[in-house]
């Protein structure tokens, strides 16, 4: 990042804890094949969120919810920056930020799916960090039913 975009694009804090505590919810997801913004810097955020409230309890509700109660980060196999792509680039993060916020349902996966020639020819469930989409073992590799989300 240059030194002149980063203050306009850089995350810079990582105390999110008037957030959480006002109820906030927050979904972030990047694509593996981003050449524009490497997707380590989305997991490094994540990574260091995670970190800061567990280092300072004072950052997080009297209840102590851990980060994944109100942040979860997806990372989309094969999608450029912000799209595109040959991993599964479709799916509707709104629907599922609507579902968390208005029922209370965390999103656990959020089901993708990549078009050609405007036909579905791949759907995958994207998994939020750090859970992987997992093959099966049996079933099609471009069928989202053949897959699980799982730990590393």
């Amino acid at each position: 990042m240059s030194r002149c975009t980063a203050p306009a694009l850089d995350a810079a804090s990582l105390d999110l804890g008037a957030f959480q505590a006002a109820g906030g919810k927050l979904l972030q997801y990047h694509g593996w094949g981003d050449a524009a913004i490497s997707a380590l810097s989305s997991i490094e955020y994540y990574d260091s969120v995670q970190t800061f409230f567990s280092k300072f309890p004072d950052a997080r509700s009297a209840a102590g919810a851990a980060i994944a109660d109100f942040y979860r980060l997806f990372m989309v196999p094969g999608m450029g920056h912000c799209g595109g792509g040959e991993g599964p680039n479709t799916f509707d993060i709104l629907a599922a930020l609507e579902q968390w916020v208005e029922h209370g349902k965390a999103p656990d996966q959020i089901p993708a799916s990549h078009s050609t020639n405007g036909a579905v020819d791949r759907t995958r469930p994207l998994c939020p960090y750090p859970q992987l989409a997992m093959y099966k073992g049996a079933g099609s590799i471009d069928d989202a039913a053949s897959f699980v989300c799982r730990g590393r």
